[in-house]
């Protein structure tokens, strides 16, 4: 059967797999503790599920604008405002379908075949396969625990050809934590604006931030940046709306207009009554949610970090935001686990899962083969027993 070069080229989601494997033998009536899947386990405030509600109730479940509706499209330019200082006028927002929908035509729009786009590693896994997508050409900045698992002016510079159109920035960081610093992200602005290169800035955990870091937009840093600037967010991390599928896009108005064309020829519109809650998610009103939810991240972040590195061949610096701790698991590389040989991440991971019933994902397919990624997006209580499980396993390591 003939598939696309398209299709052929791209690399499974590793997240999506293992999260699989996982409820595959939870099915089966294992006890399974999943680290797996980058998913708040709160619910969705009340008040956001009663406007989605409210809107089916009241017939609002037709076709919109591809764009977005009027009133959610100004009530992400007033969030916009009111917490990162951007003046965004609505006609710059587009609404897609989940944050990685607005990433994916936020690349589409401003990536052409060959050019050459900027990705860091550690790097979320879908980052290189979208802009691959798009035609462009991943070119990968590794980085480490030394650095904090972000890139450097110099790093960067030195990366750049003629066929550089895109800097790729996420922070805070999937799967690292990493978050940049007002003075990290200057640095990175003016090489942007000095080389006119487009900025394509995930800011999905803006919310998850810790130890007294903040998030702040590369967009934040003056209209120069800002007009190279494409900013993408949404609702699934920080109002827990992972399956309601709402993310959005901020940009000029070039390119939102770009955007809004290849979303009339592709997904049309968010569902309509989503778009009624995510005006309800994007109101000062979540506020109180939010802190509850990344208050209670806090005391797990704490806590699995610790125990990460009472680990026997771990090491793992304490994450400053996101919900992920991302430990160092080379040590134990050579060593046999029950009758198996411990080849890299990916072996490591097998066994875990097999042996203590724990789901982690591996950290090749995220571009860091000696790491492991594990969310403590679940309950303090399942962070404890699963921890407890790897801890008595890897004891016996050989």
């Amino acid at each position: 059967m003939y598939l696309s070069q398209r299709v052929r080229q791209l690399a499974p989601s590793p997240t999506l797999a293992i999260d699989a494997k996982a409820k595959q033998m939870a099915a089966q009536g294992i006890d399974v503790v999943n680290y797996g899947v980058g998913e708040p386990d709160f619910d969705t405030p009340q008040h956001i599920k009663d406007a989605g509600i409210k809107a089916i109730q009241s017939g609002f479940t037709k076709y919109t604008a591809a764009a977005g509706i009027p009133d959610l499209r100004k009530a992400i330019a007033d969030k916009l405002k009111r917490e990162n200082g951007l003046d965004y006028s609505p006609d710059q927002i587009v609404v897609s379908v989940g944050g990685k929908g607005g990433l994916y035509n936020a690349f589409l729009a401003v990536c052409d075949v060959g050019d050459e786009v900027i990705l860091q590693a550690p790097y979320w896994v879908s980052y290189p396969e979208i802009v691959k997508l798009a035609g462009g050409v991943p070119v990968i900045i590794e980085t480490t625990e030394k650095d904090g698992f972000k890139m450097t002016p110099e790093v960067i510079k030195a990366k750049l050809t003629p066929r550089t159109r895109i800097i790729n920035l996420n922070s805070p960081s999937n799967p690292t934590g990493a978050v940049y610093s007002r003075k990290e992200l200057e640095a990175i602005a003016e090489i942007a604006v000095k080389h006119d290169l487009y900025v394509v800035s995930d800011e999905i955990y803006e919310k998850m931030v810790y130890d007294g870091e903040e998030h702040v937009s590369i967009a934040s840093f003056g209209p120069e940046i800002k007009k190279l600037t494409v900013l993408c967010n949404g609702a699934s991390k920080a109002y827990a709306m992972t399956g309601w599928r709402l993310g959005y896009v901020a940009a000029e108005p070039e390119i939102t207009k770009a955007i809004t064309g290849l979303q009339g020829h592709q997904t049309t519109n968010v569902p309509s009554m989503v778009q009624k809650a995510g005006v309800a998610a994007f109101s000062t009103d979540s506020d109180a949610s939010i802190k509850t939810m990344v208050a209670e991240f806090d005391k797990r972040r704490k806590f699995m970090t610790k125990r990460c590195n009472d680990m026997p061949g771990w090491y793992c610096p304490e994450p400053k935001g996101a919900f992920y701790c991302f430990p160092n698991v080379s040590g134990l590389f050579g060593k046999t686990i029950r009758g198996r040989k411990v080849e890299n991440a990916d072996t490591l991971a097998e066994i875990i899962l097999a042996e203590a019933h724990v789901a982690l994902v591996s950290g090749s397919g995220f571009g860091a083969p000696n790491n492991v990624r594990l969310s403590y997006a679940t309950s303090m209580e399942r962070i404890e027993t699963g921890m407890d499980r790897i801890e008595a396993l890897l004891k016996e390591a050989k």
